[in-house]
This record gives structure tokens, C-alpha cells and sequence, in this order.
């Protein structure tokens, strides 16, 4: 079905389990501080610590991939130029990020008991956060209860004041936003709405069922297909949608339907996958421009121009009009990817000992590590659009824990006595 070809470009993220046991090759020691701010003149250099902040709520650690992490249900955090966010439950908090200076921290309210944050993305001026209510109950009478629909709310960055909160996609929401208007992949529509009155500025039907959709740049690419992405039905079309004007365009492939599930958007190329390939055509003319047996696509380096695809164990760059490939990188062991900037992978190893590092592409060299963050947790927003390594920022944003509690008797994951909210710069 195609809600497993969703999903299984983020399995395959986590099985990727990049890279290179060269990074942890320096063992680290606990971290011993419970807030704290570098000062000193190399405060700039990459893989330096620039703060570390306590974290609300209660969290616990895991070993591996999951590192600290609330202790019922997920986090979601986003890092802009000014602020770092961090959302989890129905609670908001936000940081300065450069400081790490607490700036607020909120409660949303209006949602129905069980409701949760489910996606947090930073904007200039505005912070929106996407909360899915609880799944439905049955009733004797009419069984299934239809559970009402995400919300996207749009927070003012600075203050935690909400604007506005507007009917979302489960898989969809604020695609761009700022302090006058917000994007939002609905439901049934692709809107834009004036955060002052609330009001439609444009809107652009995109049928019953909820789609798969990408971003590139100042363009959405909306797939259509017969019963959406839980559906079986081919991508017969995408619908390319301008993020500012709302002008729309109808782009049909070549003969037969796109091949696979809509996966990744970058420079005027749309890339599909599917069990045997991944598939870019043209996001203007809707031709087919190359194939790669047996990979997945990834990301991209918006500084390196390259697109990047997971074949097996292996990383691969590539050129995203042609599929050429530039660069190639063979995991070796057993850590965790979040990201591909600037020419680097980066990545954390995992437990007590965890940091964060960079590995050059292009030279097969580490470029740096962190000091000690113990049990690492980095953020990944399915769309691409929040999470821990935001493309055009440089740092990074992760969870770790300062200091394990006592271990209850029969509980198996430890709670976390002093859980960390930390950017590492990059």
C-alpha cells in the first residue's frame, strides 16, 4: 500500500544507521553541567557546544537510535536563525538560539484530552506546531467515531501568544509561514490565511483523501492519485502549487503514471520511489530524467547542489538533473544519520558516551566532534521542514540527558534526572 511506501524512506533512515566508525573513536565523559553557555573565543568553531539549557517535563533514556525522549509519547523540535522550539504533550517551549535563553514556554489549549503535538517548524516571526487528536473510539451505535482533523497552530515566536490554529492534513500542515500569512495543507485544500483576520487569501482544492506532498523552495508539489497515500492507486499527476500566489499547474508524466510514491523535491526535480527505483522527472514538464535501481531518496545539500539517495549501506550524491553520481559513502558500523549540509554527513553515536560529529564527503575524513552529549536525541520532521538540521542553519539541535535517575526495579529504561536541550554549532 502506499502508506507503507510512506513510511519506508524514514525505515530505511533509521536502518541506514550511517556512518563510519571512525567518529567515535575518542571516548567522552558524562556531561557535568546543568545549564550551560559557551563563553570562550572558540565558541564559533564547528562542533563546539554553544549552549546547553534543562529541559520540562519528564523524560527517561534508551541506548541506540531513541537516546532521551519524553517519557510518554515523542518531542518534536525545530531550530531558526533567532529561536529553537521544542514541543511535546500539548506544551511549547522556545529558546534563544544563541543564547539558549528561555524565552517562554506555553500549554495549547481548545484540544480535546489525549491530543498531542505531532510536528513543530520554525518561521521567521512565527512558530507553528501540528497537534493530532487522540485516535477515534467506537461507539455500539454507529462504531467507528471519525476523529476531527490535526490542527496547525500558529504561535508568535517571541511571545508563545497563539495567532491562529487552522485545519491540517495528518501528514500535512504549515508548508511556509510568517507573521502575516500561513500555508496549510488541508485536509481537502491547500490554503493560505491572513494570521490577522484569519481569513482565506487563496485556495487551491486537492480532493477527499489526504496526499503526499513535497517542498522546493517557493513551489509545493502535491501528488494526485485515487484514494491518496493510504490508497493503492498510481501518482497520475502532481498538482505544482506557488507557495506566495496560489497559481497552480497540472504536470502529468510522459505515458505512464509516476513510478512509486512522491518522496523528495529539489531544484525543479521531483523524485518518486518505489520497491525497484528511485525515479526524478521534471517538476515543469513532468519527463522522466533518470533512474537508480534498489536506493531510496534521502536529502540534499542545498550548499553542494546534490541530491542524495540510500542504496543498501550506502550514501550516494548525486547531480539532481541528471543523476550523475558525485559522491559516495559506504557505512561501516553503527550510528545515527540526521542530515547531509554543506558537504558533510552528520551524525551521533549513541548511549552515555554520545556525540556529535561531521564527516567530510569528500575527503573521507571526520571534520569534527562534540564534546560528551550523553544519550543523543536528534529531531526529524517527516516533511523536511523541521528537525535537528535545518538546511540553512548552522548549528544543530539535540536532546540529551545530564544525569540518569535511579532505575525502578523491573523498569528497563532509566529515567533521566536532569534531561538537555543542546545546539552544537556546525
Amino acid at each position: 500500500m502506499k502508506v507503507t511506501q510512506r513510511w519506508l524512506t524514514w525505515v530505511r533512515r533509521l536502518a541506514f544507521a550511517a556512518v563510519l566508525l571512525l567518529a567515535a573513536a575518542t571516548p567522552g565523559m558524562a556531561a557535568t553541567w546543568s545549564s550551560f553557555r559557551c563563553q570562550g573565543s572558540g565558541c564559533e568553531k564547528a562542533g563546539t557546544v554553544r549552549w546547553i539549557r534543562p529541559l520540562p517535563g519528564s523524560w527517561t533514556v534508551q541506548n541506540g537510535m531513541t537516546g532521551t525522549t519524553p517519557v510518554t509519547g515523542q518531542a518534536y523540535g525545530a531550530l531558526g536563525s533567532q529561536v529553537a522550539a521544542l514541543g511535546s504533550g500539548l506544551t511549547v517551549s522556545a529558546y534563544r538560539a544563541s543564547t539558549g535563553q528561555r524565552l517562554w514556554t506555553t500549554r495549547l489549549t481548545g484540544f480535546a484530552p489525549g491530543s498531542a503535538i505531532t510536528a513543530v517548524r520554525v518561521w521567521p516571526g512565527v512558530i507553528t506546531v501540528g497537534v493530532t487528536p487522540p485516535a477515534p473510539g467506537t461507539t455500539p451505535a454507529t462504531g467507528t467515531t471519525p476523529a476531527p482533523p490535526r490542527r496547525e497552530v500558529v504561535l508568535q515566536a517571541g511571545t508563545g501568544h497563539q495567532v491562529r490554529a487552522y485545519p491540517a492534513a495528518p501528514f500535512g500542515g504549515a508548508v511556509a509561514a510568517s507573521p502575516g500569512t500561513t500555508v496549510i495543507v488541508g485536509p481537502r485544500a491547500v490554503t493560505s490565511y491572513a494570521n490577522r483576520t484569519g481569513t482565506v487569501r487563496w485556495s487551491r482544492p486537492t480532493g477527499p483523501v489526504p496526499q503526499d506532498w513535497q517542498v522546493d523552495g517557493g513551489q509545493l508539489y502535491l501528488a494526485v492519485a485515487a484514494g491518496g497515500y493510504l490508497g493503492s492507486a498510481p501518482v497520475t499527476a502532481l498538482r505544482r502549487i506557488n507557495l506566495a500566489t496560489g497559481a497552480q499547474r497540472i504536470v502529468r508524466p510522459h505515458g505512464s503514471p509516476y513510478d512509486g510514491a512522491l518522496s523528495l523535491a529539489y531544484q525543479g526535480v521531483v523524485v518518486f520511489s518505489s520497491a525497484r527505483w528511485a525515479t526524478a522527472y521534471s517538476g515543469s514538464t513532468g519527463r522522466a530524467l533518470w533512474q537508480h535501481p534498489n536506493a531510496l531518496p534521502e536529502t540534499f545539500d542545498a550548499v553542494a547542489g546534490r541530491l542524495y539517495l540510500i542504496s543498501g549501506n550506502t550514501l550516494i550524491g548525486v547531480n539532481p538533473q541528471t543523476g550523475t553520481t558525485l559522491a559516495r559513502v559506504n557505512a561501516a558500523s553503527s550510528s545515527g544519520l540526521y542530515g547531509v549540509r554543506e558537504g558533510a554527513v552528520l551524525g551521533i553515536d549513541h548511549g552515555g558516551l554520545g556525540k556529535a560529529w561531521a564527516y567530510d564527503i569528500a575527503t573521507q575524513r571526520v571534520l569534527w566532534t562534540s564534546r560528551a552529549l550523553p544519550w543523543p536525541h536528534y529531531f526529524v520532521d517527516l516533511s523536511g521542514i523541521g528537525g535537528s538540521a535545518p538546511p540553512g542553519e548552522d548549528a544543530v539541535l539535540l536532546a540529551v540527558c545530564g544525569q540518569v535517575g535511579p532505575q525502578p526495579a523491573g523498569n528497563t529504561t532509566p529515567a533521566c534526572a536532569r534531561p538537555e536541550l543542546a545546539v552544537v554549532n556546525r
